[in-house]
């Protein structure tokens, strides 16, 4: 995550949560800090994999997504993960950049990240893409839990809240109902 935001440690407390976990942490003076993760386990595999849904379930065809994401990471873990899925992505590390883009190339869907460090945040964005594309849809990332920020883009258009760090069936399935 960005660094002394506290967004990586945010993005951990969400993965704890979610699979009933927990963190011990250690500091020592002038030493540093561990953090320790305990996740529990088990014997069963697990059959639930949403659904056994099959990754063709969720391909895409050739469809046109642009990642907004100031983190260059997501900006890659996201494109790799849909390019794998048959999509065409081009990404961007503002909301500046995405209104520059959307300005000059059409595109089936973007993902957009909500807290971009520099400049203006996700809803801002959203609304500026929506005065050039008034039908432009979208799908809201953040490691933040889902905000009232998120909501308002979501009453604008924006057809999903995918919360950070996700799967690749999560991305997946999202894209493809946001795309109908």
């Amino acid at each position: 995550g960005r660094s002394g935001t506290g967004l990586g440690m945010a993005v951990v407390w969400g993965t704890i949560k979610d699979h009933n976990a927990f963190i011990d942490v250690k500091s020592v003076q002038g030493k540093g800090t561990t953090f320790s993760l305990f996740f529990p386990t088990t014997r069963q595999i697990d059959l639930k994999t949403e659904n056994n849904a099959s990754i063709e379930d969720y391909k895409g065809k050739g469809e046109k997504i642009l990642i907004v994401d100031d983190l260059e990471e997501q900006r890659i873990i996201a494109s790799s993960m849909l390019t794998k899925l048959g999509y065409i992505t081009n990404s961007v590390p503002s909301g500046e950049e995405a209104i520059k883009y959307i300005k000059g190339n059409k595109v089936d869907l973007i993902v957009l990240d909500m807290i971009l460090e520099n400049g203006i945040d996700g809803l801002d964005t959203y609304k500026n893409i929506l005065e050039i594309s008034p039908h432009q849809k979208a799908i809201i990332t953040s490691g933040y839990s889902e905000s009232d920020r998120v909501k308002e883009a979501q009453k604008l258009g924006a057809i999903h809240y995918l919360r950070k760090p996700y799967s690749l069936e999560q991305l997946g399935k999202t894209i493809r109902n946001g795309l109908g």
